[in-house]
C-alpha cells in the first residue's frame, strides 16, 4: 500500500512538473563600468567654453 501511494505521489508531481514546463533561468551579462583615470577630462570642457565665450566677446 505504501508503494502504491508513493507511486501515485510521484506520478502526480511528475506530471505537474511536465505540465508547467521547466524554464531555465536567464543569466544577464555583468555590466562593467570603467572610469577615466585622467583628471584632464573634467577641465577640458570648461576651458573650451571659456575660449568660445572670450572669442564671442572680442
Amino acid at each position: 500500500m505504501k508503494k502504491l501511494a508513493l507511486a501515485a505521489l510521484l506520478a502526480v508531481t511528475g506530471s505537474a512538473a511536465l505540465a508547467s514546463g521547466y524554464i531555465e533561468p536567464i543569466v544577464e551579462p555583468e555590466v562593467i563600468v570603467t572610469h577615466s583615470s585622467s583628471s584632464v577630462g573634467g577641465i577640458v570642457v570648461p576651458l573650451l567654453l571659456l575660449v568660445v565665450v572670450a572669442a564671442l566677446a572680442s
